[in-house]
């Protein structure tokens, strides 16, 4: 999944094909400088489960 970014770092395009990103940056006219094609498949992380109750416990006076 690739994410296409204008230069204020907002969201306009996402797709899982490359060439349709940067189709989309072509037809707005969106220079090369002007935006990041970023590939969000390798910017997932692995979130674990945590449990508020018990981290706040030692704050709570």
């Amino acid at each position: 999944m690739y994410g296409l970014y204008d230069k204020e770092g907002i969201l306009r395009f996402v797709d899982s094909d490359k060439d349709a990103c940067i189709a989309y940056a072509e037809l707005f006219e969106l220079g090369i400088t002007n935006y990041c094609l970023m590939d969000l498949a390798n910017e997932t992380k692995e979130v674990n489960d945590i449990n508020l109750d018990q981290n706040l416990e030692g704050y709570n006076n």
